[in-house]
């Protein structure tokens, strides 16, 4: 199977910082609307597609939970002088944040850069510390007066970064996780005939607090729940083997836990023997940080849900510079697409 690129590279280069996703939303409609039986949006910003089961008599729900939304930045303040000050939205390294290009979705987008004080400028123990966020600002090579009429207070800011195809990898700002969102795509347009009602949902606000999920499980009520998201790949030089959580090119990850949930064990367990059986390649996931939708579908049904998550190995996470395998890409196609077609097939009591 080959990678949609053109797809991906929209997906990833579109903006959708968390609680600001109109223009993400608009293109994943437009793609998955031929694909499913019903589709809406709620009050939080879910975008939920649905496709109901093929047979008579009631189904299962099943939910399927990509979210849409990238880190990025908030406008707090501007200067006369023109320069922006901003609130992070998502968890940042700060020192990553030098010597980025964003851009600023005010009026109409305008282009900036994040600045701070120069090293010539520094005194010798400023030198060795690291610049929390509070140290940058966004300087757009404008007036005050010019800023002030395309830029308010409360703009969301998104990070610049074009993708690119390196070897066999992807690479881009938001692979985190719009690589989930292509997935999830890719399953719907590969469903044919389902046993269970899918709710493929592409949710708000999960990089804030997992958010958007919460509303949307609580208005599925689903039996059966997957996150997909990205995990780590800590398999650089340096990494000891205990700290490398995941792998590029090992094949996607089926989560046991990570620091919001521990994945039901049956569920666990059928994502293996699907994946066995599928002769589909994968690795497994124990994240001791960080946590994904998966904790929100899990438990915010009215009785709870059989939940795990198939994860995508990234290196780099919240980083612009995000690194996916295509291999693992499309393993977690696969997967899920085996995932809906068997699931009925498996002994599901405790």
């Amino acid at each position: 199977m080959e990678i949609n690129i053109n797809l991906l590279k929209s997906l990833c280069e579109t903006a959708g910082v968390s609680g600001f996703e109109t223009d993400i939303r608009q293109l994943i409609y437009n793609q998955v609307k031929p694909y499913c039986d019903d589709i809406s949006i709620d009050n939080m910003g879910n975008l939920t597609a649905l496709v109901r089961a093929k047979g008579s008599g009631p189904a299962k729900k099943v939910m399927l939970a990509a979210h849409m939304d990238e880190i990025g930045f908030i406008v707090t303040h501007i200067d006369d002088d023109g320069f922006i000050r901003f609130h992070t939205l998502g968890g940042f390294d700060p020192k990553t944040l030098t010597a980025q290009r964003v851009i600023i979705h005010g009026r109409v987008p305008i282009i900036g850069v994040m600045g701070s004080k120069p090293i010539h400028l520094m005194k010798a123990d400023e030198r060795t510390k690291v610049v929390n966020s509070e140290g940058f600002f966004i300087d757009t090579g404008r007036s005050g007066d010019e800023v002030k009429t395309l830029v308010s207070v409360g703009d969301p800011i998104t990070r610049e970064r074009e993708l690119i195809e390196m070897g066999n990898c992807i690479n881009c700002k938001s692979l985190d996780n719009r690589i989930s969102v292509y997935v999830l795509i890719e399953v719907l347009k590969k469903l044919k005939n389902p046993s269970v009602d899918v709710y493929a949902v592409f949710t708000v606000q999960e990089e804030v607090g997992l958010r958007g999920a919460q509303v949307a499980a609580h208005q599925i009520n689903p039996d059966f729940g997957l996150a997909v998201d990205t995990t780590i790949a800590f398999d650089v030089p340096g990494a000891q083997a205990h700290e490398k959580i995941t792998s590029l090119g090992k094949g996607p990850a089926i989560k046991i836990m990570d620091a919001s949930t521990i994945c039901d064990p049956r569920m666990v367990k059928y994502l293996k023997e699907t994946a066995n059986g599928a002769s589909i390649k994968w690795q497994p996931e124990l994240l001791t940080a960080g946590g994904t939708d998966t904790a929100s579908i899990q438990r915010t049904g009215q009785h709870g849900a059989i939940a795990g998550a198939v994860s995508i190995p990234t290196r780099h996470l919240h980083q612009v510079i995000e690194m996916v395998n295509k291999e693992d890409v499309v393993g977690a196609i696969a997967l899920i697409e085996q995932f809906l077609i068997k699931i009925h097939d498996f002994n599901w009591e405790h």
